[in-house]
């Protein structure tokens, strides 16, 4: 997916859910569109680098979207992180388009939100010969003091809600998948969060013995002299059902 043209800045506050100051490069403060309805734990930083995408739609109360932070790592360096969570979907439909995720390449179709078992899921995808494949897309941008990377952020019903409705559809015979799009460059894994929804983490369990697949992939983002310009699905990571919050990382 590309970006339009974004602008750096610094974020000075996220409030109010979808507000958040920024102080552009330019001296300028500005009120963006947060597009993120979650805690956003661990990616909710005052101080870092931020980028924000910007429209000249009259109709819009706010022309600023707040897109992109980049977080410090314990190794110096920093990690782009995607805290737009409606970008997720087209992220994913891309590289389904494209064939690039592997698991759930070849298919005749692809249909974007199916009302089945009771609730909406993400994808619906099509094959004569193997079948409905389901698809429920997760943003993952929760990163931990111990270094791993946790879904979800809070505790989510939601969540639960589409477990069940996965598991419910791979004991009809369908396959089910569950993918974590992990929108944090600096997550390396995925694990439910048990230590913030417990019982998230034991549904998944769950619904993983009932037939659920579960992936996770990592996004992309590609920089042009330093300004990000696009972002894509890229490689898989693994997923740990049972781990639990270990202790922070600590870097000499």
């Amino acid at each position: 997916m590309e970006y339009p043209a974004l602008v750096p800045g610094i974020l000075l506050r996220r409030y109010k859910r979808f507000l958040a100051d920024v102080r552009l490069d330019d001296g300028r403060e500005v009120v963006a569109h947060c597009p993120n309805t979650g805690s956003m734990r661990a990616v909710n930083v005052p101080g870092c680098r931020v980028w924000l995408s910007s429209s000249d739609n009259p109709a819009r109360k706010l022309a600023w979207t707040w897109e992109l932070i980049e977080l410090p790592q314990p190794d110096g360096t920093t990690a782009a992180a995607s805290v737009h969570t409606g970008r997720a979907n087209r992220i994913v439909e891309e590289a389904l388009r494209g064939g690039w995720v592997e698991e759930l390449a070849g298919q005749a179709t692809i249909r974007r939100e199916a009302a089945v078992a009771g609730a909406r899921l993400d994808f619906r995808l099509d094959d004569d010969e193997r079948g409905s494949t389901f698809v429920e897309v997760k943003q993952v941008t929760l990163k931990e003091a111990d270094g791993h990377g946790y879904f979800p952020d809070a505790v989510s019903a939601r969540g639960r809600k589409h477990l069940e409705a996965l598991a419910a559809l791979a004991a009809q015979g369908h396959r089910a998948v569950l993918l974590f799009c992990v929108a944090h460059e600096g997550i390396g894994d995925v694990a439910p969060a048990a230590h913030l929804d417990p019982a998230y983490a034991d549904t998944l369990r769950e619904v993983a013995g009932r037939g659920v697949e579960v992936l996770a992939r990592r996004c992309e983002v590609i920089r042009e002299a330093g300004v990000p310009v696009a972002i894509r699905l890229g490689r898989r990571l693994p997923v740990s059902l049972f781990r639990e919050l270990g202790p922070a990382v600590v870097v000499d």
